[in-house]
C-alpha cells in the first residue's frame, strides 16, 4: 500500500491526517507544500490539487481531498481500529463534533482568509489575530459545552479514540498558534492532555514536523 500526503507543518488539516494514519498504523510519505509562501499555487501542485490547499492524499494512485473524507476513507480501507463508531447514531454524533471545527471554525482562520482580511478590508496584524482568537475561543467554548453534556471518558465518545478526538486536538493546536490557554475550558484541556500523551498525536504535532524545524519559525 503506497500512501503520499501533500501537507504542511502549520496546516491543522494535515495534522488530522497524520494522526489518523498513525492510529491506523499505515506508513506514508509526506511532501511539504509551503502554503505560507504560496507553493500551493505553483503549476506542479495545481495539477495535484486544483483547490490549491492541503492536505492532498494519494493512495495507490487514487487522489482524495478534505480531511474528513480522507479519514472516512481510511476507515474503509483498514477496518481496525475504527475512527468512526459502528453505531449509526454515535457515528453521526462523531461527525457532528468533527465538523464543529472542520466546517465552522477552521475555515475562518486559514491563510487565504487572513490574507483576504488584510487585502480587502485593510485589517492589520492585530485585527487578524483578534479575528482568529475570537473564532478559536468560540470553538473551544462549544466543545466544552458538548463534552460537559455527555461527560464521556476517557475520550470524546468513550473508550476509543476517533475522529472527534482528532478534530478537537487539531482545534487545540490552532489555539496554541494564537497563544490561547485552556484554563477556561477544563474538559477540553483534560481531553487534550490525554490525547497528546499518545505518540500518534504528539509526533503529529506541527512543531514536531521536519518542515517546521527547518523553517526558522517560532512557537
Amino acid at each position: 500500500m503506497s500512501i503520499t500526503v501533500y501537507g504542511f507543518w502549520r496546516s491543522i488539516a494535515s495534522f488530522r491526517i497524520r494522526v489518523a494514519l498513525k492510529l491506523k498504523a499505515l506508513p506514508f510519505e509526506e511532501i511539504s507544500i509551503d502554503i505560507l509562501q504560496g507553493e500551493q499555487f505553483k503549476p506542479g501542485y495545481d495539477e495535484v490539487n486544483p483547490e490549491h490547499v492541503v492536505p492532498t492524499f494519494i493512495h495507490d494512485g487514487h487522489t482524495l481531498y478534505q480531511s474528513l473524507a480522507i479519514m472516512e476513507y481510511l476507515d474503509d480501507i483498514k477496518l481496525s481500529p475504527r475512527l468512526l463508531p459502528d453505531d449509526v447514531k454515535e457515528r453521526a454524533y462523531a461527525r457532528s463534533l468533527a465538523l464543529m471545527t472542520i466546517a465552522d471554525t477552521h475555515p475562518l482562520t486559514v491563510p487565504r482568509v487572513r490574507k483576504h482580511l488584510a487585502t480587502t478590508f485593510g485589517a492589520d496584524a492585530h485585527a487578524i489575530e483578534a479575528w482568529g482568537a475570537h473564532w478559536s475561543t468560540e470553538g473551544l467554548a462549544a466543545y466544552e459545552r458538548f463534552l460537559g453534556r455527555r461527560k464521556p471518558a476517557p475520550f470524546a465518545l468513550g473508550k476509543d479514540v476517533g475522529v472527534a478526538d482528532i478534530c478537537i486536538a487539531g482545534h487545540v493546536v490552532g489555539s496554541q498558534y494564537l497563544k490561547i490557554g485552556l484554563d477556561a475550558y477544563p474538559l477540553v484541556k483534560e481531553l487534550s492532555d490525554r490525547l497528546f500523551k499518545r505518540p500518534e498525536f504528539s509526533t503529529s504535532h506541527p512543531f514536531e514536523q521536519p518542515d517546521y524545524k527547518t523553517s526558522g519559525a517560532k512557537h
